[in-house]
């Protein structure tokens, strides 16, 4: 049996049926280096770029020593944002749905407090959080850390950029000494070997290559003067690469609104995405953009922090990155899984020193390319293959995938591949459907829903 498959390591059974029904049948490298130490209950430093599958890593070497039964915290994973955080909960409960009567609770800021309390005193076996929220509710002593056996630390390194290494150290005195701690990252800093040496025993560091190479990813980068010629260059290339999907990554929440804003006005479907957005904004942003009913998702960095998307065809740096690191992380989002991509880079006079580092880690010269002929302007931007839906139900109200799949498919005239995602959320729901097909799509739910009339509208 091949050293590489799940079905090689000490995992239950059923975690090991359930990741062949997913089809996880061969480890990412970081899997394959880090599982054998983590369920072996040693300390692990886990470096990889984003895609290596790092959550996988560390989620069945919490679920695989859960204890069901004993109906206390016994994981707690920490994550830089919102995202990342319901990100890594909704990946855990898939990797562990064969587990009965597990809970995995989200825990962070930009929601309501209270409901938080209510889930905390009914009990859980994995917290998933943003540092903020979980010291808030230590703090207050509605969470208890006593029976913690592992702590994860996810994307540690945004945590430290983002300035949480207070929150952090208040976090490690509620949490057992006995204990294994778990930390992910995709750049290696001394800041974080010295985060390690102060929260760690003896940790194994396993460091991978990233999951996409030079061969997936062209990169091209283009010289321009004015933030006139800024904007215009994005256009240049959208109009010309028209990808279906594509990240234009701004370096402050101002900028980012101010481009999505201009791209809508120029009649790009676009959607901003910053700390700034009240938290279902930032949802139904996710929600559509994964969904394929927007094209152009303008972003920060920390916004754009463990975006949980299939396939991303471009990414235009509107600004080059502050670093290096974070400028490859940035590109590593297209060309994964094997798939191609492109990235586009703006710099300009003041960038030189940006230039000269990227250069470095290229091994070679940076030319600039000219920008596309502006005879591409003459075409209509690319609008988006899908429509969302909202719908006003969810989880509380009983609505289930299976029931909106039932209502759109009820007389055949649609199928399944007219539909897209379908995301639920506590009281409202979306599904995104082909374009050409709304109208009838519509149609179909004004037959109501598993015989309830519920609203359903177009969003956007």
């Amino acid at each position: 049996m091949s050293n590489l498959t799940f079905a090689s390591l000490a995992l239950p059974s059923a975690l090991v049926e359930n990741l062949t029904g997913l089809g996880y049948t061969e480890m990412t490298p970081i899997q394959a280096a880090s599982l054998p130490k983590v369920l072996e209950g040693i300390d692990v430093i886990g470096q990889g770029k984003t895609g290596s599958g790092k959550t996988a890593a560390f989620g069945l070497g919490i679920l695989a020593k859960l204890e069901v039964k004993r109906f206390r915290v016994q994981s707690l994973v920490l994550c830089p944002t919102r995202e990342l955080a319901d990100q890594v909960a909704k990946e855990i409960r898939k990797l562990g749905r064969s587990i009965h009567n597990i809970k995995v609770l989200t825990l962070c800021g930009g929601v309501p407090f209270g409901p938080q309390l209510g889930s905390l005193e009914h009990g859980a076996h994995i917290i998933v959080g943003t540092p903020g929220r979980v010291e808030e509710h230590l703090a207050k002593g509605s969470l208890k850390l006593d029976d913690l056996t592992t702590l994860v630390l996810d994307e540690a390194d945004r945590m430290l950029e983002m300035g949480f290494q207070p929150t952090l150290d208040a976090i490690m005195a509620y949490t057992p000494v006995e204990r294994q701690t778990l930390l992910f990252s995709a750049t290696y800093p001394k800041q974080i070997q010295a985060m390690a040496e102060r929260l760690m025993k003896n940790p194994e560091l396993i460091q991978v290559e990233s999951s996409h190479n030079n061969l997936s990813i062209s990169q091209h980068f283009f010289k321009i003067g004015s933030n006139t010629e800024r904007l215009q260059a994005v256009q240049l290339l959208l109009q010309k690469h028209r990808p279906v999907s594509s990240v234009v990554f701004c370096n402050t929440r101002k900028e980012t609104q101010e481009v999505a804003d201009s791209l809508a006005d120029l009649g790009f479907s676009v959607m901003a995405l910053h700390g700034d957005l009240e938290q279902r904004d930032r949802d139904q942003t996710l929600v559509r953009f994964a969904n394929k009913s927007v094209s152009v998702l303008v972003a920060t960095d920390v916004a754009a922090r463990g975006l949980d998307i299939d396939a991303l065809d471009a990414v235009i740096n509107y600004q080059l990155a502050h670093d290096v690191d974070t400028h490859t992380h940035r590109i590593g989002r297209t060309g994964r899984a094997g798939s191609s991509g492109i990235a586009c880079s703006l710099f300009n006079d003041q960038d030189g020193y940006k230039i000269g580092l990227l250069e470095d880690t290229l091994n070679g010269t940076i030319e600039a390319e000219p920008l596309p002929d502006l005879s591409v302007l003459s075409l209509p931007p690319l609008q988006p293959p899908m429509t969302c839906l909202l719908i006003d139900a969810g989880k509380r109200q009983k609505l289930r995938a299976g029931d909106v799949l039932g209502a759109l498919t009820a007389d055949q005239q649609l199928g399944r591949d007219h539909i897209g995602k379908i995301s639920l959320f506590d009281d409202w729901a979306y599904v995104a459907v082909r374009s050409d097909i709304t109208k009838l799509a519509l149609g179909m739910f004004s037959q109501g829903i598993k015989g309830r009339n519920i609203r359903v509208r177009i969003v956007g």
